[in-house]
């Protein structure tokens, strides 16, 4: 607890920047949702023969897992927050028309009936018997509502969209416990106090209540700040020409991404804004380049030639003319800045394995490979360069997989879920991990030498973005890049502490005529 709320304390603008994000999306999103369903509701309660359509139709899309309907928005939305605010709305609907329809449908026959007998038209029956009357119902379907899209507006940073859900996932993807619990206490809360004052305004609203008229006041008030405090703190965050980054949810990006954020605003002014550890990686950031949602984003060049390029030749640094060109000529895009390290692919085991089997390269796998479960994040099953290529290459066949996310995959196979899986070269958690990696004896795995990959209409916009990019050329080997890993991963430091400290060191390496 103490680690929790030193973590909250120390970077309070952090997870106060990720509150407010996460407050926006979801309030755009429970307003819609309200307006939409609470409409296709009356319109299934007043028209009897819509009612089947309309109900059968939410409960369908409710049945949707929210990654896939996520993954479902994407080519039409973008990635972001736009992404994030459909699909919230699209669930919220389901809640808000099965309340409204109920509430109507069970009013008393009996008033409708004493009503009409007085004169009331079919509006005045509506507005001023049957909504009132279903009221009570429609606040209970509020409630599950809300709570649902505050809670579920977490996964909502899969697709580079804010709030607090990027506290968990980077959580997760960083090893960082505390980092994770502090993210979803504060959805909790949210959740909780949410669910209260809509309960109060049940309260206020309900038929007879004495507060009224005062209690309407207070909740037009506590709207209005909701709406307005979240928008005016995103304004005022805004000014000036920006430089849309993204990162793949690993920690040497989230490194990178920080390296190039504070060298881009300190030496030009830029703003700089960084969506971290896109859910997806290459497969969801690249289309997001093409449609100019984001600027720049490290990449590695073997996964650009088999991912993106859908080359099925293995790639060799000596390709990489012909991998620029492709960028270029397909996508208006340039390679710019090879650190100095590569990130390259390698197949890891536990060591009481290694040591049981004698395995020593990824040849020695094979005997007893149909033993074993394989675990890797999801695109790897994917990709050219992935299981399928690696296990054709090999000839070998594993007795089953599981789709793991990648910052999960240290934990799965320390937890003996797993018995072999892939691990990036610079991976932080390699170090003490008790995991021994097999050489690639066939060289089946490509050249992956990380740079950034830059929209060619943003290099001509900002020419000067070139040679701040090209200053950092050389700068990371392998041995430097595992340590910066193995600083965020095990040593407790954040990407920016680690991003300021080697920026300060470069500069004092150049100071210095070195």
């Amino acid at each position: 607890m103490s680690e929790l709320f030193q973590l909250l304390w120390t970077r309070q603008s952090f997870f106060f920047e990720l509150f407010v994000q996460h407050l926006l999306i979801c309030l755009i999103a429970i307003v819609m949702a309200c307006i939409i369903g609470v409409s296709l509701g009356i319109g299934a309660a007043e028209r009897k023969q819509a009612s089947g359509f309309v109900m059968g139709t939410a409960n369908f899309v409710y049945t949707i897992p929210s990654i896939s309907m996520l993954g479902f928005l994407i080519p039409l939305t973008g990635i972001g927050n736009t992404t994030a605010i459909v699909a919230l709305t699209i669930y919220g609907l389901l809640p808000m028309v099965r309340a409204t329809y109920t509430g109507l449908t069970n009013v008393d026959p009996l008033l409708i009936e004493a009503a009409r007998g007085m004169g009331s038209t079919r509006k005045q029956l509506l507005w001023k018997i049957k909504m009132p009357l279903a009221l009570p119902v429609i606040i209970s379907g509020l409630r599950n509502m809300v709570v649902m899209t505050i809670a579920l507006a977490g996964i909502a940073s899969f697709v580079g969209a804010g709030g607090l859900g990027v506290a968990i996932y980077r959580g997760i993807t960083l090893n960082n416990t505390t980092m994770t619990v502090a993210g979803s206490l504060l959805i909790a809360i949210l959740a909780l106090v949410s669910d209260a004052l809509i309960g109060w305004v049940g309260k206020v609203l309900a038929p007879g209540s004495k507060a009224k008229r005062g209690g309407l006041y207070a909740i037009a008030t506590m709207f209005v700040v909701a709406v307005l405090v979240p928008i005016i703190v995103s304004v005022s965050s805004m000014g000036g020409p920006t430089i849309h980054i993204a990162t793949k949810p690993m920690t040497e990006q989230y490194i990178i991404g920080q390296i190039l954020k504070q060298k881009i605003e300190s030496e030009t002014n830029l703003k700089v804004e960084i969506t971290q550890g896109v859910g997806g990686g290459t497969s969801n950031i690249q289309p997001a380049m093409e449609n100019g949602s984001f600027d720049i984003y490290p990449e590695y060049t073997g996964t650009g030639w088999a991912a993106v390029l859908k080359n099925e030749s293995t790639y060799g640094q000596q390709d990489f003319s012909e991998l620029a060109k492709q960028y270029r000529d397909q996508y208006d895009m340039e390679w710019v800045t090879s650190y100095g390290f590569q990130n390259t692919y390698g197949i890891a085991v536990p060591d009481e394995l290694a040591k049981q089997y004698n395995l020593k390269t990824i040849s020695d796998l094979v005997p007893i490979a149909d033993q074993l479960v394989f675990g890797a994040e999801p695109d790897f099953f994917e990709r050219l360069d992935g299981y399928n290529g690696l296990t054709e290459a090999y000839r070998m066949k594993f007795a089953s997989t599981k789709d793991i996310d990648v910052g999960l995959k240290y934990e799965a196979i320390r937890g003996k879920q797993i018995q072999a899986m892939p691990i990036f070269t610079t991976d932080g958690e390699l170090a003490g991990s008790g995991l021994t990696v097999l050489t690639d004896n066939l060289g089946f795995y490509p050249a992956y030498d990380c740079m950034n990959v830059v929209r060619g209409e943003i290099l001509r916009k900002h020419p000067e973005l070139k040679g701040i990019l090209e200053s950092l050329d050389g700068t990371i080997d392998e041995a430097h890049m595992i340590d910066m890993n193995s600083r965020v991963e095990n040593g407790g430091e954040t990407p920016s502490e680690v991003a300021s400290d080697f920026l300060a060191n470069l500069d004092s390496m150049k100071g210095n005529g070195k």
